[in-house]
């Protein structure tokens, strides 16, 4: 029984059962959440209810569109890397480890939505169509993947660990600090996630999350 809770085996068969049974018992649970979230995202905001974002690199590079509610304004992404008046911002948020601590993007409620994951229940429906995992590492952008590895090199071996995982809604790097970690630090997670991967951790990192998005710790 053991072999099957964790390494290879686990990973091939179990994690796949446990992500299609979470995910649909997620999204029952979340429904009213989800409901009242996409009213006043409809309400408060012009634009789409979900983000316009680039697709993001996932199981052995291969890319795939992450469903998230929008929590910035339209045409966030394309205009913070093509919009004079961002480049200011653009070169903060690369700096940053791809995050910004003050984006002035963000609309009032996706300071909310934001700050407790709300804003990540739609990735339930990556986790359904096989393409994520509840628990796994982070699903990076193309660019930022590029950048913050010529920023770390020592940091290649890890990411090609990282990417033979489908990426998680929630994973290690999410519960030991989120947006504090930079990259480095956050693919070493990954990583050791990766190398240690067991149902027992995934429980672990799982009953962590709930914590997090109550608090929002981390989150920008």
């Amino acid at each position: 029984m053991q072999k099957y809770l964790q390494g290879p085996l686990y990973r091939a068969y179990l994690k796949r059962l446990i992500d299609i049974f979470l995910s649909i018992t997620l999204l029952i649970l979340f429904s009213p959440i989800c409901a009242v979230t996409a009213v006043i995202i409809k309400l408060t905001s012009p634009g789409p209810l979900f983000a316009d974002v680039p697709e993001r690199i996932g199981r052995n590079t291969k890319r795939f569109t992450m469903y998230k509610f929008r929590s910035m304004i339209n045409n966030a992404h394309v205009i913070l890397r093509t919009d004079p008046k961002f480049a200011e911002l653009f070169s903060e948020y690369k700096k940053g480890s791809y995050k910004l601590l003050n984006d002035p993007r963000v609309t009032k409620f996706g300071t909310i939505i934001r700050k407790h994951s709300i804003d990540e229940i739609p990735q339930l429906l990556n986790v359904l169509k096989g393409q994520m995992s509840i628990v796994g590492p982070r699903a990076y952008y193309k660019d930022e993947l590029e950048d913050q590895q010529k920023k770390y090199p020592h940091t290649r071996a890890l990411v090609k660990r990282v990417l033979s995982l489908n990426p998680g809604i929630t994973g290690l790097w999410q519960v030991s600090g989120r947006s504090e970690i930079n990259f480095d630090k956050r693919i070493a997670l990954d990583a050791s996630y990766v190398d240690n991967l067991s149902l027992w951790n995934d429980l672990k990192i799982i009953l962590k999350t709930p914590w997090i998005m109550i608090t929002g710790r981390g989150a920008v």
